[in-house]
């Protein structure tokens, strides 16, 4: 671990959103669902919200480019499902749908708790979606075709979040709670320590300023020790 590294990996915690996400109605294309993933990364979205497709989740990880590493996917069956976990946790549900109630997406105040519904590749955000939604937005189309690709619509929408919310001073201070802030370091810093304990139930050795364990030999010593 070099400190410029640890460095980078401070500083993009320090950027997360933990009251921004992104949740997809059944987007089934595993290209679709990677590039949505690395845009999340892109602006700070530390959560991305799936439900799964009929045809089930496949990352593309060609076009994600390791993004699944730095965001947690979160399944879910039913997307009233997905929603409803979301509201309870106080989130606004925006979502991106041409219809006549829709406004313009530059309209809407992303720097509230929010989370953006994208819909499938062919039908877009579904009826039972809709019913459960707060808001609709539309992204204005000069052209022959009537929408954008999933996943540019939601880089689209994401870029104009991200304005707001840098413009609202929300980058500028750490809004993950200590809790979750330590749990990411030590899981960016030591991938391979934490697949370790992950899959033994073991707690994560404390790490310095530096991201490197303390005294690894002590700890790997009495985790031995515990195993016989």
């Amino acid at each position: 671990m070099t400190p410029e590294r640890f460095e980078t990996i401070c500083k993009v915690l320090s950027q997360r959103q933990p009251d921004l996400t992104v949740i997809t109605d059944e987007v089934h294309k595993g290209r679709n669902l990677s590039a949505i993933v690395r845009t999340c990364d892109a602006v700070g979205i530390q959560e991305f919200h799936c439900v799964e497709p009929r045809k089930g989740y496949r990352a593309f990880r060609g076009t994600a480019l390791g993004s699944h590493k730095w965001v947690d996917t979160v399944l879910h069956s039913e997307v009233s499902t997905g929603i409803n976990h979301l509201k309870q946790k106080g989130f606004k549900i925006v979502a991106a749908h041409l219809s006549d109630a829709a406004v313009d997406f530059r309209e809407v105040d992303y720097t509230v708790p929010t989370a953006l519904l994208m819909g499938t590749e062919k039908e877009g955000v579904s009826t039972e979606a809709l019913a459960l939604v707060d808001e609709e937005v539309v992204i204005p189309m000069m052209g022959m075709v009537e929408s954008f690709n999933v996943s540019v619509a939601c880089a689209i929408i994401l870029t104009e979040v991200q304005r707001q919310r840098k413009k609202a001073g929300l980058y500028d201070t750490r809004r993950l709670s200590d809790e979750v802030y330590n749990i990411k370091l030590f899981q960016w810093c030591q991938p391979v320590v934490t697949k370790f304990c992950d899959e033994r139930g073991l707690e994560y050795p404390p790490i310095d300023e530096e991201g490197e364990i303390i005294n690894p030999a002590d700890w790997y010593r009495k985790i031995r020790e515990a195993a016989k």
